[in-house]
């Protein structure tokens, strides 16, 4: 996220001095030169630019992964598995503002966090395996693939969707490590009722412009957890890959 310094002689939707959000590759750095018809967008006035900065991809992914992937209808019960996360924060928001019923999986101590962006009920998985629950559910978006397919399909409606956010899991293959999961949710998928899939977001401007208009009329609300400055990126990457980031983490150019 940042200010528009110059554009292109036959750009016409962008001026200078605009304030714009976006992503491509390279992004630490002072300077990006995107293609002004891909995944940029004008930025809300009522957000920051460190929260825009969040919303790229983590944003896009729970956008897609429910409205494209999950088809979440009003009044469906959705479980998200890593409701706290980066993608998890946009997908609680974005799920309740599509009327569905939300259920989110997250440690003890993010428990409030997932309650103030709207889940209707929260499971703590240091005390309770949601996946032996009684409850059944419409969509499942599993951002962390720690519980076999099989059980994740006995918690799902027999017309439910299952959305894999990347992959991984237990009983990887010893070969071919996280694809193993994938593979099998692509093989498992034609031959059951319900539908099993993986998302591969599509950063566009469309859809940045759909996730503007949420974050404008208050809707969706980024979750920044830290923040760090451009030097500090190595100390940045070492955080993420701790996998307890509430939200986003993001990286000031001063």
């Amino acid at each position: 996220a940042g200010t528009v310094e110059a554009v292109g002689k036959n750009v016409t939707q962008f001026k200078p001095g605009d304030e714009v959000f976006g992503g491509r590759g390279g992004a630490f750095a002072e300077y990006v030169c995107p293609r002004a018809s891909r995944a940029v967008a004008l930025k809300p006035a009522n957000i920051t630019f460190e929260q825009a900065a969040s919303v790229n991809i983590a944003g896009i992914t729970a956008l897609q992964a429910l409205r494209d992937k999950g088809n979440v209808q009003p009044g469906q019960k959705v479980l998200i598995n890593g409701a706290s996360g980066g993608v998890g924060t946009f997908a609680v928001q974005i799920a309740k503002s599509f009327g569905a019923e939300v259920t989110g999986v997250c440690s003890t101590r993010n428990i409030d966090l997932v309650r103030s962006l709207g889940a209707d009920h929260v499971i703590d998985y240091t005390k309770e395996d949601f996946a032996k629950g009684a409850e059944r559910y419409d969509v499942i978006l599993d951002n962390v693939p720690n519980h076999s397919l099989s059980e994740c399909r006995r918690i799902l409606n027999p017309n439910g969707k299952y959305v894999m956010i990347g992959g991984g899991g237990p009983n990887d293959s010893r070969w071919i490590g996280p694809f193993g999961r994938v593979i099998n949710t692509m093989l498992l998928s034609p031959f059951v009722s319900q539908k099993m899939g993986m998302m591969m977001a599509d950063a566009n401007q469309k859809d940045l412009t759909v996730l503007g208009d949420m974050m404008q009329s208050g809707k969706v609300k980024p979750v920044i957890d830290r923040t760090y400055k451009l030097s500090e990126v190595p100390a940045a990457i070492a955080y993420v890959e701790q996998g307890h980031a509430r939200g986003k983490v993001v990286i000031t150019v001063e």
